[in-house]
């Protein structure tokens, strides 16, 4: 059996080539999980010793590592990057919607 694919080019948004509703909110909220688990993985941080250090629960960051980000406001992870030491600058660029007849 041949197993073939075909390769399509992504717009950029994981989340946007799947359909999703909340794309946007999602890849950000996907950006910053990334950040936040490279702070913890550069720092050589466990939760609980990221807990210790910021004041955000350990469960919050074990949320974050296992990618259960339902409940995380943009600004909620972008006060635990602050906490970690960094500093977050957003930009933001506005485009109509595609709609796909």
């Amino acid at each position: 059996m041949n197993d073939t694919f075909d390769l399509v080019q992504g717009r950029g948004n994981v989340f946007q080539d799947f359909g999703r509703a909340n794309a946007g909110l999602e890849q950000v909220r996907a950006v910053l999980t990334a950040e936040i688990i490279r702070k913890l993985d550069e720092r050589k941080l466990s939760a609980r010793e990221a807990e210790k250090l910021t004041g955000v629960s350990h469960s919050e960051f074990s949320c974050i590592r296992n990618a259960k980000l339902a409940r995380f406001t943009l600004d909620r992870m972008i006060a635990m990057l602050g906490k970690l030491d960094e500093n977050v600058e957003i930009s933001l660029t506005f485009r109509p919607r595609l709609h796909s007849m």
